[in-house]
C-alpha cells in the first residue's frame, strides 16, 4: 500500500525543485505525495531562512501538525514530522528543544540521505532524540539522486548551480547553502533532456547564483551562456530562464547568448538591492550602481527588447535619506517591468545583524512604501504598453476559473485567455505556445484573445512585434 507524503515547502523556487526531489527519493521506498497534511505517514517542512520570522512560521505550522501526529498515534498509526531547508540548517538543535516531536532534521544537502533517515526515525522509541543531518557532505547530493523523477508538466525547474561564496553582509544563504558548486553539464543536459520527453517545454535553471555556473564539461568548463547554447540544441525545448543572478557575473558569454539563442527568454532577475554606492559597499554586493548600469546597457544592446526584474533591501543599517534617493534614482533611470522589495530584517549570524546605526522600522517602512509605488507604477506602464500587441504565451495552467487558461509570456507576465470570450479553440493551446492578442493589462496579469492563425506548433520566444523600451 501506497504511503502518504505530504511536503509543504517555503521560499524560493530552489526549494520548490528540492520539494520535488525528495518525493523522488521517497517514491522507491513507497511514498505518493498527498495534497493536505491530515492522514499523512510522513510530513516534510522545506525551509526557507531568508526573509524575517521565517522561523516562527515553521514554528507555528509545528504546532497545527502535533495534534495531527498525536491523534495518528492514539489510533495505533505513525506520523513521522521532517524539517528540510535552510531553517533546518541554521537551527537544527533549536528545533530540536523548541518540538521534540519532529523526528528528523535535515539541511539542503541532504536529502539524498532522506531514504535513511526516515527509516531511522520510523525504529525510533518514543522520547528518542530527532535524526539530525545537517553536514555539508563532501560528495555532492545529485551524484546520489535518482535518475527517476516525477514529471514536472510543461514548464519545469532543473537545479545547476548551489550555494554562493559572495557572502553579503545580509545574507544566511553562505552559511546554509555552503560554498558555490556547479553540476557538471552532462548531468545537467541529461536531466534536461529526461524533463523535456516528460513534456516539459520550458524550463528554468536554478541557482543561488546561477550565472556562476561553471560546469565541467569535456576537458574544460562550461559557463551559463555555453550551456543555454547546448540546451538550446535540445528538440522540443522551446524556452529557456533562469534565477537568481548576480551583476558582477554577467560575463560576455552570456549577454551574446541573450543576443544570439531565441529560446532565451528576454526577461532577467538582476537583483542590486541598492543604488547608493555607499550600501553597496556596506552589503560586500563588490560592485557599484555604475558598474551595474554598464551590465545593463550591454544587455539592452544585445537585446533591446529585454524585461528587467530586480531585488531591492530598504533601510539597511546606516542607510540615509541620500542613500534611499540614490535608490529611487537609479530605479527611475533603469526601468523595471518587476521587482521584488523588503524592508531590511537581521538575519542571525549575519555581519550586518550585528552592525549599529540601525534605521527605525517607522523609516524603513515609509521608505518601502515610497519605492513599491514607483515600481508598481512601473510595472503597471510596462504592462499597458503590451496591450495590442501580439505575443506568443506558453500556456501551462488552468486559470482560476473553469474556462480560463493562464500562461506566461516571454517577460514573465502572467497572461489569462478567457475561453468563454471567444471559442472552443482554446482546449487545443494547453500545454502549447501560441500567438495571443493582449486585449486589457492589469497591474499583475494581462488579459489576451487567440491572435488570428493561431499557431500552436511549439514556435520559440515569439517578442511581441518590436523592442520595448
Amino acid at each position: 500500500m501506497t504511503k502518504k507524503l505530504f511536503i509543504k515547502t517555503y521560499g524560493c523556487q530552489m526549494n520548490a525543485y528540492d520539494s520535488g526531489r525528495m518525493a523522488d527519493v521517497l517514491a522507491p521506498h513507497g511514498y505518493g505525495v498527498v495534497a493536505r497534511p491530515e492522514g499523512a505517514d510522513l510530513v516534510i517542512l522545506n525551509t526557507c531562512h531568508i526573509r524575517e520570522k521565517a522561523a516562527e512560521k515553521i514554528y507555528s505550522e509545528l504546532g497545527r501538525l502535533a495534534p495531527l501526529k498525536s491523534a495518528r498515534t492514539k489510533d495505533g498509526g505513525q506520523m513521522i514530522i521532517a524539517v528540510a531547508g535552510c531553517v533546518a540548517q541554521a537551527e537544527g538543535a533549536e528545533i530540536a528543544r523548541r518540538a521534540p516531536y519532529v523526528d528528523i532534521v535535515l539541511g539542503p544537502q541532504t536529502y539524498h540521505r532522506l531514504g535513511e533517515m526516515v527509516a531511522r526515525a520510523g525504529r525510533a522509541a518514543p522520547g528518542d532524540a530527532p535524526v539530525v543531518d545537517t553536514e555539508f557532505p563532501a560528495e555532492s547530493k545529485f551524484d546520489h539522486l535518482p535518475e527517476a523523477a516525477l514529471p514536472q508538466g510543461v514548464t519545469a525547474y532543473l537545479s545547476v548551480q548551489e550555494g554562493c561564496d559572495k557572502f553579503c553582509t545580509f545574507c544566511v544563504v553562505p552559511y546554509t547553502r555552503g560554498a558555490e558548486y556547479s553540476r557538471p553539464a552532462a548531468a545537467v543536459l541529461a536531466e534536461a533532456r529526461r524533463l523535456v520527453a516528460e513534456g516539459a517545454r520550458e524550463i528554468m535553471l536554478l541557482g543561488q547564483n546561477v550565472n556562476a555556473y561553471h560546469g565541467a564539461h569535456g576537458g574544460g568548463e562550461l559557463g551559463l551562456g555555453g550551456l543555454i547554447r547546448e540546451l538550446a540544441a535540445i528538440e522540443d525545448l522551446k524556452r529557456i530562464r533562469y534565477t537568481t543572478s548576480h551583476p558582477r557575473d554577467v560575463d560576455d558569454e552570456l549577454i551574446a547568448a541573450h543576443g544570439e539563442v531565441p529560446e532565451l527568454m528576454p526577461y532577467l532577475h538582476l537583483p542590486v538591492q541598492s543604488g547608493s554606492d555607499r550600501v553597496l559597499a556596506a552589503m560586500n554586493r563588490r560592485y557599484g550602481r555604475d558598474d551595474y548600469r554598464r551590465v545593463v546597457d550591454k544587455l539592452r544592446r544585445a537585446r533591446p527588447d529585454l524585461a528587467l526584474a530586480s531585488d531591492f533591501i530598504v533601510g539597511f543599517p546606516g542607510e540615509t535619506d541620500a542613500d534611499f534617493a540614490a535608490t529611487l534614482g537609479l530605479v527611475e533611470d533603469i526601468g523595471f517591468a518587476q521587482a521584488y522589495s523588503f524592508k531590511f530584517s537581521p538575519r542571525p549570524g549575519t555581519p550586518a545583524a550585528g552592525m549599529t546605526e540601525q534605521v527605525p522600522d517607522a523609516v524603513k517602512t515609509e521608505r518601502l512604501a515610497h519605492l513599491q509605488q514607483l515600481l508598481d507604477h512601473q510595472q503597471r506602464a510596462f504592462n499597458r504598453r503590451a496591450v495590442g500587441t501580439t505575443m506568443a504565451v506558453l500556456f501551462d495552467r488552468q486559470g482560476k476559473r473553469p474556462d480560463q487558461l493562464a500562461g506566461r509570456s516571454p517577460y514573465m507576465q502572467a497572461v489569462i485567455l478567457d475561453a468563454a470570450a471567444t471559442d472552443a479553440a482554446e482546449a487545443s493551446v494547453s500545454g502549447t505556445v501560441a500567438q495571443v492578442q493582449i486585449i486589457k493589462a492589469h497591474t499583475n496579469s494581462l488579459k489576451a484573445v487567440l491572435a488570428p492563425q493561431t499557431r500552436t506548433d511549439g514556435m520559440n520566444s515569439g517578442a511581441v512585434e518590436g523592442a520595448w523600451a
